[in-house]
């Protein structure tokens, strides 16, 4: 008795949690009715730019990402400390990261290994000096070369210091010999080869750390009149490493480490993920491939051969849907695996955003996959932003072209 109980509390307590949506200062509500089922909608700044206090942690670049203060919304509002927070398409880690900092258990899903290799190590942070001697101690060939061309992106002399980094970390893992500060370096190295300021390996290239194929980079080349200059790889390490964990006190970093101890790092098809326990999970978000809009496999060659990964068979496991019938199919797919292990009262907050020049609302289009799957719909939460320079790199120059909102579905199970 006393647990259904206490259970009952809890419920009463994150339903009207779920009032605050409408008696924020300047949400707008209305209904949509979505296959003859009204949906209650709220429209507000929820989480504005005044609010970007991101942990420095968070800032390994990634593309299609969303901000941290998305997550930490629903953190905040619908678990407490010791609650599985999940995220089956994981990406750059930034749910994960998040749930970490307060204090939550997490498990990690993405089909992409580089998802585990940008995410785990920041649960594992080691200091300065520690980075600063590891890295001391790696021999730097200045005749190492990599078997492909990468001369439109790197000066000889960086290229054989990434080559002979890059070997000593496959040595390292063959030899199962790979440590906590291995792994960092190889985190943060693979997030310093290519971008668009001097405090990556590569000559300016497109931001955010999406590796373009080495024909659009030599066509970028000759539009700029440059070519890559000397960088010195040990240092932009070291300077990334400084300012990523800037924002970390012991305290902090004990909580990192206590919740890895916990922790569950998965690459398995979110459509089936039987390593995670039946009603296991309090709260899970996320954000899925959104059609044909990133190409994951074609961002992420660079690092892939950075980190020995077979990029065809990293290209057969990841599933991008051009057709939205295909989508929604396997989508479907994931709601089922994700009411499996979703507590009861859990939650789920599934983020999509308008596609293809806005024809598309990919909200309207979850609804159904969540009911069917049996959860409950409580709303949609349409988070008003502005661009990034990386969207008007992307050629969106206003509130009606491309992705203009945050657009959550949020779902219960009962």
């Amino acid at each position: 008795m006393a647990e259904t109980k206490n259970a009952n509390s809890y419920l009463n307590i994150r339903l009207a949690e779920v009032d605050l949506f409408q008696k924020l200062n300047g949400t707008s509500a209305d209904e949509i009715e979505i296959n003859g089922k009204s949906i209650p909608r709220y429209t507000n700044e929820f989480w504005t730019s005044k609010q970007r206090q991101n942990n420095p942690l968070h800032e390994i670049s990634y593309r299609a990402c969303f901000k941290a203060e998305l997550p930490r919304f629903f953190i905040n509002l619908f678990t407490k400390k010791s609650d599985t927070v999940y995220d089956p398409f994981a990406g750059r880690g930034t749910t994960i990261i998040e749930s970490a900092l307060l204090g939550r258990n997490i498990i990690s899903n993405d089909i992409n290994p580089l998802s585990r290799i940008l995410s785990e190590p920041r649960l594992s942070v080691p200091s300065l000096t520690e980075v600063e001697d590891r890295l001391g101690k790696i021999k730097f060939s200045k005749h190492a070369k990599a078997e492909i061309d990468l001369s439109m992106f790197f000066h000889p002399e960086t290229e054989a210091e990434i080559v002979s980094l890059k070997n000593y970390l496959i040595e390292k893992k063959e030899r199962k010999k790979e440590d906590d500060i291995d792994s960092w370096i190889r985190m943060v190295g693979t997030s310093r080869l290519t971008g668009h300021s001097k405090n990556f390996f590569s000559v300016y290239t497109l931001p955010p750390n999406q590796a373009i194929s080495p024909e659009r980079q030599k066509k970028i080349n000759k539009e700029r009149n440059q070519k890559p200059e000397y960088k010195v790889v040990k240092e932009i390490i070291l300077k990334k490493t400084k300012d990523l964990i800037k924002g970390l006190d012991s305290a902090l970093i004990e909580i990192l480490k206590k919740v890895k101890k916990n922790s569950l790092f998965l690459t398995d098809d979110a459509q089936n993920t039987n390593k995670i326990k039946t009603n296991s999970v309090q709260l899970a978000v996320t954000s899925p491939p959104f059609l044909d809009v990133v190409n994951y496999n074609d961002d992420n060659w660079l690092r892939c051969w950075f980190n020995n990964i077979d990029t065809k068979e990293v290209a057969n496991r990841i599933t991008i849907s051009k057709k939205l019938p295909v989508w929604e199919q396997n989508i479907g797919q994931v709601f089922i695996e994700l009411f499996r292990i979703t507590k009861k009262c859990g939650w789920v907050a599934f983020e999509v955003g308008e596609v293809r020049k806005g024809k598309i609302n990919l909200d309207e289009h979850i609804v159904p996959l969540g009911l069917q799957a049996g959860f409950s719909c409580e709303g949609i939460i349409i988070n008003l932003q502005t661009f990034t320079k990386t969207a008007n790199i992307w050629g969106i120059k206003n509130n009606q072209i491309g992705t203009n909102t945050n657009r959550i579905v949020l779902f219960r199970k009962y």
